[in-house]
């Protein structure tokens, strides 16, 4: 039988499975912040279990470290309290963390592939959605609830039901100063945030093959918004180039044999997908969103679209719900209205690709008076490398604030929020309401778009 990516991995991890129940599969790697694992810690605790994998799970301080210093006291006091028990509990369960005082620390879904712990043909969980991000480089990633957390740290297993497949292929010519995050956007807004519930989505076609490894990561990250279980990409040499000599990856011989292995990581040619799209991204704008969902996107140069030109009358009643929280008109642009914030950071872009990306287009100039604009590198490693090549000195010239690694405003979780009716151009992966602050407006953008916009204070075409 002809097998998809996601087939092979999936079977191969299969350790149970029979008649009318689910099967359940080994997991490689289990990721775990501050957030998502105490209670899961604490069910350990009661029921008097061991932590069957400690070699298997990592912990990184992420979603509500402060940004503006290294020193957890500067936290609010939960997420203090979150630091201090991650800290407790990984010392308890003999669990490698990378702290606040760790250069490694930063986003989970940044220290991993940048550690080389992310590896091809591998299962991945972690308590954070995003965790599709690892399936860039061909692992089955997903998200997981605490309680699903407790089970793979008692078993290291987990019990999965078997997704569908799709496929979408991505080709065209690709316009100067269109990015990843563009075209994850443009697909999000063609399929819904529905699109992909019920699947495991295979990114592929030239335009794919053609990434870098951070654009693989950012498109992988927000297959989720798809409603996705997961995305995968299949590993190719960009993906073992990345990967050779990191902290965690095979080394020696051990290479040879993994990247034989890792080859054969491929979706055969026979195989059956529930689901075929095709994308061409040739004609595609900067992307950039003005609702309250991430399939509520539109090319900069166009109109916000009119209500009656929406298909379903959910589609309406949500643009309807959109358009008054955003505080925006249908069938208006987007163009020149005010900006009062620009966030440059989260899982979706802030690896170093991204910062430079900003920087070329800063560089030498002043970010408009009205802006306060933040760029929170991924990792300590990523904020390292930003500084040995000059690109903090650029941002801090061109006034931005230059933070530490942490989730920041993505999800403001800790101190970098927006107040109540800041309009804010994000890069993150989420524009709900109240996601980066109480009625805090978020407008998904790419990092060159955010460049732009904090220049000019306000949205603009210049593509």
């Amino acid at each position: 039988m002809k097998k998809t990516l996601y087939q092979k991995i999936f079977d191969r991890h299969v350790v149970h499975e029979c008649d009318n129940e689910l099967p359940i599969i080994y997991i490689d790697l289990h990721l775990i912040h501050e957030v998502t694992s105490p209670q899961a810690f604490d069910g350990l605790r009661y029921k008097k279990r061991n932590l069957r994998s400690p070699n298997k799970t990592f912990a990184t301080m992420d979603h509500n470290v402060p940004t503006n210093s290294r020193n957890m006291y500067d936290a609010t006091p939960m997420a203090k309290i979150q630091m201090e028990t991650l800290i407790n509990n990984c010392k308890n369960f003999n669990i490698p963390l990378f702290d606040l005082q760790n250069i490694s620390q930063g986003i989970v879904h940044v220290v991993g592939p940048e550690q080389g712990l992310t590896l091809p043909g591998t299962t991945i969980v972690c308590g954070d959605s995003h965790t599709s991000t690892h399936g860039a480089f061909g692992a089955l990633a997903f998200g997981i609830g605490t309680s699903e957390v407790e089970h793979v740290f008692a078993t290291q297993t987990l019990r999965q039901a078997r997704m569908k497949n799709m496929r979408v292929f991505v080709y065209g010519q690709k316009n100067n100063n269109i990015f990843a995050k563009d075209i994850i956007l443009y697909i999000i807004k063609k399929l819904g945030t529905s699109g992909g519930t019920g699947y495991v989505v295979e990114f592929t076609g030239p335009i794919i093959k053609s990434m870098s490894m951070e654009e693989r990561m950012t498109i992988c990250n927000m297959a989720i918004e798809l409603g996705a279980k997961s995305g995968i990409i299949e590993p190719d040499q960009t993906t073992f180039t990345y990967l050779k000599n990191k902290n965690f990856s095979p080394k020696n011989n051990s290479w040879n044999k993994y990247i034989h292995y890792w080859s054969s990581l491929k979706s055969d040619n026979q195989a059956c997908f529930n689901r075929n799209i095709s994308i061409n991204i040739s004609n595609i704008k900067p992307q950039v969103t003005w609702g309250t969902n991430p399939s509520q996107v539109i090319s900069i140069q166009n109109k916000i679209p009119k209500i009656n030109t929406l298909k379903t009358k959910i589609e309406k009643e949500d643009a309807l719900n959109a358009l008054d929280y955003m505080g925006l008109k249908e069938n208006s642009y987007l163009i020149n209205i005010p900006v009062d914030k620009v966030f440059i950071g989260s899982c979706t872009n802030s690896r170093i690709e991204d910062l430079r990306i900003v920087a070329s287009v800063v560089k030498n100039k002043i970010i408009s008076k009205n802006i306060k604009a933040y760029i929170v590198p991924g990792s300590g490693l990523v904020k390292k490398q930003a500084e040995k090549e000059g690109l903090d000195k650029i941002f801090i010239k061109s006034g931005f604030q230059w933070r530490h690694s942490g989730c920041s405003m993505c999800l403001g979780m800790n101190d970098d929020q927006l107040k109540p009716y800041e309009r804010c151009a994000s890069t993150s992966n989420r524009n709900f309401e109240g996601r980066q602050g109480k009625n805090g407006r978020t407008h998904l953008v790419s990092p060159w778009m955010a460049a732009n916009i904090a220049l000019y204070g306000k949205f603009i075409n210049i593509n």
